[in-house]
């Protein structure tokens, strides 16, 4: 794999275009494919995705299309930012036109809540003959559409896949570390998101730095576990898409689960709100840890919290009446 190359990105939201605009710094020919047709103008007449990235200019030469196969046509790898709960019948959609050459590298967070499947799983099921990767890591888009420094992980089954890619993917500001533990990346990239909600329903109820760390610390702890239970790498989850994104993740109201929380936790109306992956998440992520028999008290009490059978007050009192233990 050369370092120039045709790089298709499938999403139009605000972390497809940034990944497209750091492909385009890093020099590669870029296609993006984006289903509304303002999008696609705006970004091929004014360099902007306003909807989603304000007024970021980004750099010439990114051709949006609302036409998938064009975008895909002779791609060398594919970015599917395509969200969690709709990957799989998307990709199942566009699999006679996606190269079967083409790496496809899954750039979405989350655990499919039909099946409890993570993304790499559902990717295979979807396109059985391709070589699937994943990327994550502690990154908002608005900073990659900037072109402000970004470090994240890009994990493949195959080393030297891994390697090629996170070569290719590195753009001037942007540095792909590479990673076999495909398990290790995805999870990391999930519970974050979980947690996040958390930590910023925590924040939003008024109760202090002191709690958010706590329930960051703690609900790493169980992040820990549920990793060790899967088979993934210790130190994948206190790398960059483990410990480095959940520090982000929790701490900026840019996080969109970090800023679902705080809203959960003032108690306001959470109609329309901006796409949280966690909120798909936390059941599927809860009932995953029962069947596994793993110790998850912070998960739990953030599903119970978004189905509303629990409040806020009552998820936290229940934490603090859980016996004394070690710390693990």
């Amino acid at each position: 794999m050369s370092m120039q190359r045709k790089i298709a990105v499938l999403g139009g939201g605000a972390w497809g275009t940034a990944l497209a605009a750091n492909s385009r710094r890093a020099g590669h020919d870029v296609s993006l494919f984006a289903r509304n047709s303002d999008t696609v103008s705006e970004i091929n007449e004014a360099r902007k995705n306003s909807r989603y990235l304000g007024d970021v200019i980004l750099p010439e030469g990114i051709a949006a299309s609302a036409d998938a196969g064009a975008v895909l046509d002779q791609a060398d790898a594919v970015l599917a930012v395509i969200p969690a709960q709709s990957l799989g019948k998307a990709l199942g959609e566009l699999r006679q036109v996606i190269p079967t050459a083409a790496p496809v590298v899954l750039c979405a967070k989350g655990i499919e809540q039909s099946s409890g499947r993570l993304m790499s799983e559902v990717a295979h099921d979807a396109l059985p003959e391709h070589q699937i990767a994943v990327l994550s890591g502690p990154s908002f888009a608005a900073d990659v559409a900037r072109g402000f420094p970004t470090a994240v992980t890009v994990a493949a089954g195959n080393e030297n896949t891994a390697a090629q890619l996170a070569r290719v993917l590195s753009g001037p500001a942007f540095r792909c570390y590479s990673s076999v533990d495909v398990k290790g990346v995805e999870l990391g990239g999930a519970i974050k998101n979980v947690l996040a909600i958390a930590a910023g329903a925590s924040t939003g109820r008024g109760f202090g730095a002191s709690a958010q760390a706590a329930l960051i610390t703690r609900g790493f702890a169980e992040l820990r576990r549920l990793a060790k239970t899967l088979g993934a790498r210790m130190e994948t989850i206190m790398g960059l898409s483990g410990l480095g994104d959940l520090m982000l993740t929790c701490s900026s109201p840019q996080s969109r689960n970090y800023s679902y929380g705080m809203a959960l936790g003032r108690g306001e109306d959470l109609t329309g709100r901006p796409l949280a992956e966690g909120v798909a998440t936390a059941p599927i992520a809860s009932e995953l840890c029962r069947k596994l028999s793993v110790k998850a008290p912070i998960i739990d009490a953030t599903a119970a919290l978004l189905d509303g059978r629990i409040s806020i007050d009552e998820a936290v009192e229940a934490l603090l009446r859980r016996p004394l233990k070690n710390e693990d």
